[in-house]
Protein backbone atom coordinates (compact mmCIF):
# COMPACT_ATOMS: atom_id res chain seq x y z
CA UNK A 1 0.00 0.00 0.00
CA UNK A 2 2.83 2.35 1.13
CA UNK A 3 4.52 1.63 -2.26
CA UNK A 4 1.16 2.39 -4.43
CA UNK A 5 0.46 5.30 -2.83
CA UNK A 6 3.79 7.15 -2.87
CA UNK A 7 3.61 6.34 -6.64
CA UNK A 8 0.74 7.95 -6.66
CA UNK A 9 2.49 10.83 -4.82
CA UNK A 10 4.71 10.89 -7.88
CA UNK A 11 2.00 10.50 -10.53
CA UNK A 12 0.51 13.64 -8.97
CA UNK A 13 3.89 15.59 -8.87
CA UNK A 14 4.67 14.83 -12.48
CA UNK A 15 1.22 16.22 -13.48
CA UNK A 16 1.14 19.10 -11.17
CA UNK A 17 4.40 20.11 -11.70
CA UNK A 18 4.31 20.95 -15.30
CA UNK A 19 0.52 22.69 -14.80
CA UNK A 20 2.03 24.63 -12.45
CA UNK A 21 4.62 25.54 -14.28
CA UNK A 22 1.76 26.33 -17.48
CA UNK A 23 -0.39 28.15 -15.30
CA UNK A 24 2.63 31.02 -14.33
CA UNK A 25 3.88 31.18 -18.07
CA UNK A 26 -0.02 31.75 -19.27
CA UNK A 27 0.06 34.17 -16.61
CA UNK A 28 2.76 36.12 -17.40
CA UNK A 29 2.09 39.68 -18.74
CA UNK A 30 3.91 40.20 -22.08
CA UNK A 31 5.99 43.31 -22.89
CA UNK A 32 6.81 45.12 -25.64
CA UNK A 33 8.88 48.56 -26.12
CA UNK A 34 7.86 50.84 -28.25
CA UNK A 35 10.85 53.29 -29.40
CA UNK A 36 9.50 56.49 -30.89
CA UNK A 37 11.22 60.07 -32.30
CA UNK A 38 7.64 61.84 -31.45
CA UNK A 39 6.39 62.90 -28.06
CA UNK A 40 3.46 61.43 -26.26
CA UNK A 41 -0.11 62.57 -27.14
CA UNK A 42 1.45 64.06 -30.49
CA UNK A 43 1.23 61.28 -32.79
CA UNK A 44 -2.04 59.38 -34.57
CA UNK A 45 -0.28 56.32 -35.86
CA UNK A 46 0.85 55.85 -32.00
CA UNK A 47 -2.97 55.81 -31.58
CA UNK A 48 -3.25 53.74 -34.75
CA UNK A 49 -1.03 50.71 -32.73
CA UNK A 50 -2.35 51.01 -29.92
CA UNK A 51 -6.18 50.45 -31.61
CA UNK A 52 -4.33 47.32 -33.29
CA UNK A 53 -3.31 45.99 -30.36
CA UNK A 54 -6.67 46.17 -28.91
CA UNK A 55 -8.30 44.33 -32.43
CA UNK A 56 -6.42 41.93 -31.33
CA UNK A 57 -7.13 41.32 -27.63
CA UNK A 58 -4.61 43.44 -26.01
CA UNK A 59 -5.10 45.98 -23.48
CA UNK A 60 -2.09 47.95 -22.00
CA UNK A 61 -2.06 48.06 -18.07
CA UNK A 62 -4.39 44.66 -18.38
CA UNK A 63 -3.03 41.48 -20.69
CA UNK A 64 0.09 43.51 -22.10
CA UNK A 65 2.91 46.37 -20.72
CA UNK A 66 4.01 48.84 -22.67
CA UNK A 67 7.93 50.64 -22.07
CA UNK A 68 7.00 53.60 -24.40
CA UNK A 69 10.31 55.60 -25.17
CA UNK A 70 10.04 58.88 -26.78
CA UNK A 71 12.85 60.90 -28.39
CA UNK A 72 10.73 64.15 -27.83
CA UNK A 73 11.74 65.27 -31.49
CA UNK A 74 15.23 63.67 -31.82
CA UNK A 75 16.48 60.15 -32.50
CA UNK A 76 19.58 61.28 -30.01
CA UNK A 77 18.54 58.22 -27.13
CA UNK A 78 18.05 55.88 -29.50
CA UNK A 79 21.06 54.15 -28.28
CA UNK A 80 20.18 54.43 -25.05
CA UNK A 81 16.54 53.67 -25.03
CA UNK A 82 17.50 50.46 -27.14
CA UNK A 83 19.91 49.41 -24.59
CA UNK A 84 17.43 49.84 -21.59
CA UNK A 85 14.86 47.54 -23.01
CA UNK A 86 17.52 45.25 -23.79
CA UNK A 87 18.31 45.44 -20.27
CA UNK A 88 14.67 45.31 -19.11
CA UNK A 89 14.32 41.86 -21.34
CA UNK A 90 11.15 42.93 -23.23
CA UNK A 91 9.25 40.53 -25.35
CA UNK A 92 9.37 42.46 -27.86
CA UNK A 93 10.81 45.48 -30.05
CA UNK A 94 8.63 47.92 -32.01
CA UNK A 95 11.10 50.61 -33.54
CA UNK A 96 8.92 53.30 -35.37
CA UNK A 97 11.45 53.86 -37.66
CA UNK A 98 14.77 53.29 -39.38
CA UNK A 99 16.57 55.04 -37.08
CA UNK A 100 15.20 53.51 -33.93
CA UNK A 101 15.21 50.30 -35.93
CA UNK A 102 19.01 50.52 -36.25
CA UNK A 103 19.84 51.43 -32.36
CA UNK A 104 17.25 48.27 -31.65
CA UNK A 105 19.39 46.27 -33.58
CA UNK A 106 22.50 47.51 -32.30
CA UNK A 107 21.57 46.68 -28.68
CA UNK A 108 20.29 43.08 -29.52
CA UNK A 109 20.73 40.08 -32.12
CA UNK A 110 17.63 37.69 -30.03
CA UNK A 111 14.97 39.95 -29.03
CA UNK A 112 12.54 40.14 -32.02
CA UNK A 113 12.06 43.98 -33.30
CA UNK A 114 9.14 44.73 -35.29
CA UNK A 115 10.46 48.02 -37.83
CA UNK A 116 7.37 49.83 -38.58
CA UNK A 117 8.61 51.69 -41.16
CA UNK A 118 11.60 50.38 -43.03
CA UNK A 119 12.39 52.41 -46.25
CA UNK A 120 14.69 49.57 -48.03
CA UNK A 121 14.53 46.44 -45.42
CA UNK A 122 17.28 44.56 -47.90
CA UNK A 123 19.75 47.42 -48.48
CA UNK A 124 19.26 49.13 -45.17
CA UNK A 125 20.39 46.30 -43.76
CA UNK A 126 17.66 44.60 -41.69
CA UNK A 127 16.65 41.53 -43.33
CA UNK A 128 18.35 39.23 -45.79
CA UNK A 129 15.12 38.81 -47.83
CA UNK A 130 11.18 40.49 -48.06
CA UNK A 131 9.83 36.74 -48.01
CA UNK A 132 12.71 35.51 -45.50
CA UNK A 133 14.14 37.80 -43.15
CA UNK A 134 16.30 35.44 -41.56
CA UNK A 135 17.27 37.18 -38.29
CA UNK A 136 15.39 38.99 -35.36
CA UNK A 137 13.94 41.41 -37.34
CA UNK A 138 10.79 42.12 -39.44
CA UNK A 139 8.39 44.49 -40.32
CA UNK A 140 6.75 47.19 -43.03
CA UNK A 141 8.05 48.66 -45.64
CA UNK A 142 6.75 52.21 -46.81
CA UNK A 143 8.55 52.81 -49.59
CA UNK A 144 9.42 52.44 -52.98
CA UNK A 145 12.98 53.19 -54.84
CA UNK A 146 10.60 55.22 -57.27
CA UNK A 147 8.43 57.24 -54.99
CA UNK A 148 10.74 59.92 -54.88
CA UNK A 149 10.40 60.48 -58.93
CA UNK A 150 6.34 59.89 -58.68
CA UNK A 151 7.00 62.99 -55.54
CA UNK A 152 8.68 65.38 -57.34
CA UNK A 153 6.85 64.66 -60.15
CA UNK A 154 3.17 65.93 -58.54
CA UNK A 155 4.95 69.05 -57.19
CA UNK A 156 6.27 69.85 -60.44
CA UNK A 157 2.61 69.23 -62.39
CA UNK A 158 0.82 71.53 -59.57
CA UNK A 159 3.60 74.02 -60.20
CA UNK A 160 5.60 74.03 -63.46
CA UNK A 161 7.05 77.37 -62.40
CA UNK A 162 8.33 77.18 -59.57
CA UNK A 163 12.03 77.08 -59.78
CA UNK A 164 14.56 76.20 -58.39
CA UNK A 165 13.40 73.66 -55.66
CA UNK A 166 15.13 73.56 -52.26
CA UNK A 167 16.05 69.36 -51.36
CA UNK A 168 15.53 69.56 -47.18
CA UNK A 169 17.03 66.49 -46.33
CA UNK A 170 16.63 65.08 -42.84
CA UNK A 171 19.87 63.89 -41.29
CA UNK A 172 18.44 61.83 -38.72
CA UNK A 173 17.76 58.72 -41.17
CA UNK A 174 21.22 56.48 -41.63
CA UNK A 175 20.49 55.78 -45.29
CA UNK A 176 19.87 59.53 -46.36
CA UNK A 177 22.23 59.85 -48.77
CA UNK A 178 20.09 57.12 -50.96
CA UNK A 179 17.05 58.91 -50.45
CA UNK A 180 19.30 61.76 -52.09
CA UNK A 181 20.33 60.29 -55.02
CA UNK A 182 17.01 59.09 -55.78
CA UNK A 183 15.34 62.57 -55.75
CA UNK A 184 18.31 64.00 -57.72
CA UNK A 185 18.36 61.52 -60.53
CA UNK A 186 14.55 61.92 -60.89
CA UNK A 187 15.06 65.48 -61.21
CA UNK A 188 16.61 65.25 -63.81
CA UNK A 189 14.73 63.26 -65.84
CA UNK A 190 11.78 65.67 -64.88
CA UNK A 191 14.64 68.93 -65.64
CA UNK A 192 13.65 69.96 -62.60
CA UNK A 193 16.29 72.26 -60.73
CA UNK A 194 16.86 70.54 -56.82
CA UNK A 195 18.80 73.95 -55.12
CA UNK A 196 20.40 74.56 -52.42
CA UNK A 197 20.61 70.73 -50.92
CA UNK A 198 19.94 71.77 -47.07
CA UNK A 199 20.25 69.43 -44.41
CA UNK A 200 18.84 69.18 -40.48
CA UNK A 201 19.58 66.82 -38.10
CA UNK A 202 17.74 68.26 -35.48
CA UNK A 203 14.29 70.82 -34.57
CA UNK A 204 17.35 73.03 -33.58
CA UNK A 205 18.40 73.37 -37.63
CA UNK A 206 15.13 74.29 -39.21
CA UNK A 207 15.76 78.06 -38.45
CA UNK A 208 19.43 78.27 -40.37
CA UNK A 209 18.07 75.55 -42.62
CA UNK A 210 15.15 77.87 -44.10
CA UNK A 211 17.21 81.15 -43.66
CA UNK A 212 19.37 79.41 -45.90
CA UNK A 213 16.51 78.04 -48.52
CA UNK A 214 15.21 81.77 -48.48
CA UNK A 215 18.37 83.30 -49.31
CA UNK A 216 19.39 80.98 -52.15
CA UNK A 217 16.09 81.81 -53.91
CA UNK A 218 14.18 78.57 -53.86
CA UNK A 219 10.37 78.70 -54.67
CA UNK A 220 9.33 75.26 -53.30
CA UNK A 221 11.11 72.82 -50.75
CA UNK A 222 10.89 69.02 -51.64
CA UNK A 223 11.48 67.13 -48.20
CA UNK A 224 13.67 64.12 -48.23
CA UNK A 225 13.18 61.55 -45.12
CA UNK A 226 10.42 61.61 -42.39
CA UNK A 227 11.83 61.02 -38.93
CA UNK A 228 12.90 64.01 -37.57
CA UNK A 229 11.18 66.05 -39.32
CA UNK A 230 8.07 64.07 -38.71
CA UNK A 231 7.94 64.05 -35.61
CA UNK A 232 8.60 68.33 -35.65
CA UNK A 233 6.12 68.39 -38.64
CA UNK A 234 4.29 72.11 -36.98
CA UNK A 235 7.52 73.54 -36.14
CA UNK A 236 8.62 72.14 -40.26
CA UNK A 237 5.28 73.63 -41.27
CA UNK A 238 5.57 77.17 -39.81
CA UNK A 239 8.77 77.82 -40.73
CA UNK A 240 7.81 76.96 -44.59
CA UNK A 241 4.16 78.91 -44.79
CA UNK A 242 6.58 81.89 -42.73
CA UNK A 243 8.85 81.79 -45.70
CA UNK A 244 5.90 81.50 -47.71
CA UNK A 245 6.92 78.19 -49.45
CA UNK A 246 4.81 75.57 -50.93
CA UNK A 247 6.32 72.13 -49.85
CA UNK A 248 6.33 68.36 -50.51
CA UNK A 249 6.29 65.92 -47.26
CA UNK A 250 5.88 62.18 -47.37
CA UNK A 251 3.27 61.73 -44.47
CA UNK A 252 -0.76 62.75 -43.99
CA UNK A 253 0.24 63.79 -40.87
CA UNK A 254 3.09 66.07 -42.46
CA UNK A 255 -0.17 67.83 -44.41
CA UNK A 256 -2.47 68.32 -41.18
CA UNK A 257 0.44 70.21 -39.74
CA UNK A 258 -0.10 72.77 -42.52
CA UNK A 259 2.68 71.29 -45.41
CA UNK A 260 1.34 72.20 -48.43
CA UNK A 261 1.20 67.92 -50.12
CA UNK A 262 2.42 64.70 -49.67
CA UNK A 263 2.77 61.30 -51.31
CA UNK A 264 3.49 58.19 -49.58
CA UNK A 265 2.12 55.57 -47.46
CA UNK A 266 -0.46 55.64 -45.15
CA UNK A 267 1.50 55.65 -41.98
CA UNK A 268 -1.37 55.46 -39.57
CA UNK A 269 -2.74 52.47 -41.51
CA UNK A 270 1.23 51.05 -41.03
CA UNK A 271 1.69 51.33 -37.03
CA UNK A 272 -2.19 49.53 -37.09
CA UNK A 273 -0.84 46.16 -39.02
CA UNK A 274 2.55 46.35 -36.60
CA UNK A 275 0.43 45.37 -34.02
CA UNK A 276 -0.35 42.05 -36.11
CA UNK A 277 3.32 41.11 -35.89
CA UNK A 278 3.69 41.66 -32.32
CA UNK A 279 0.69 39.28 -32.16
CA UNK A 280 2.26 36.70 -34.22
CA UNK A 281 5.64 37.21 -32.09
CA UNK A 282 4.04 36.47 -28.82
CA UNK A 283 2.25 33.65 -30.28
CA UNK A 284 5.36 31.99 -30.88
CA UNK A 285 6.09 33.04 -34.35
CA UNK A 286 10.15 33.84 -35.22
CA UNK A 287 10.93 37.08 -37.22
CA UNK A 288 13.04 35.41 -39.22
CA UNK A 289 9.77 33.30 -40.53
CA UNK A 290 7.65 36.51 -40.81
CA UNK A 291 7.76 38.25 -44.36
CA UNK A 292 8.06 41.94 -44.39
CA UNK A 293 5.12 43.59 -46.00
CA UNK A 294 5.42 46.27 -48.90
CA UNK A 295 3.08 48.83 -49.17
CA UNK A 296 0.23 48.60 -52.03
CA UNK A 297 -1.50 52.02 -52.17
CA UNK A 298 0.08 55.64 -52.16
CA UNK A 299 -2.15 58.91 -50.71
CA UNK A 300 -2.17 62.06 -52.13
CA UNK A 301 -2.89 64.48 -49.70
CA UNK A 302 -3.29 68.30 -50.22
CA UNK A 303 -3.56 70.70 -47.57
CA UNK A 304 -5.93 73.80 -49.47
CA UNK A 305 -5.70 75.73 -46.13
CA UNK A 306 -2.20 76.06 -46.85
CA UNK A 307 -2.49 76.43 -50.37
CA UNK A 308 -4.93 79.81 -49.49
CA UNK A 309 -2.41 81.21 -47.48
CA UNK A 310 0.44 81.01 -50.10
CA UNK A 311 -1.73 82.17 -52.55
CA UNK A 312 -1.18 79.18 -54.88
CA UNK A 313 -4.23 77.54 -57.10
CA UNK A 314 -3.93 73.69 -57.20
CA UNK A 315 -5.05 72.88 -60.38
CA UNK A 316 -7.98 70.47 -61.19
CA UNK A 317 -5.61 67.53 -62.66
CA UNK A 318 -4.02 67.10 -59.25
CA UNK A 319 -7.26 67.75 -57.39
CA UNK A 320 -9.56 65.02 -58.74
CA UNK A 321 -6.48 62.40 -58.35
CA UNK A 322 -6.08 63.35 -54.41
CA UNK A 323 -6.79 60.80 -52.00
CA UNK A 324 -8.02 63.27 -49.24
CA UNK A 325 -8.32 67.24 -49.58
CA UNK A 326 -7.73 69.08 -46.15
CA UNK A 327 -9.68 72.25 -46.14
Amino acid sequence: MRLIGLAVVLTLNLIVVPLAAEAQSAGKIPRIAYISSTSPGTNPAVEAFLQGLHDLGYFEGKNITVEWRWGRGTTERFPEFAADVVRLNVDVIVAANVAAGYAAQAATRTIPIVIATMSDPVGDGFVASLARPGGNITGLAVQRRDIQGKRLQLLKEAFPTLSPMALLVDRSEAQSDLRVRDAESAAGVLGVRLHPLVEARSPRDLNSVFGTITKEGARAVFVVGATMLYANREQLAEHALKARLPMMCHTRENVAAGCLMSYGANITDVLRRAATYVDKILKGAKPADLPVQQPTKFELVINLKTAKALGLTIPQSILVRADEVIQ
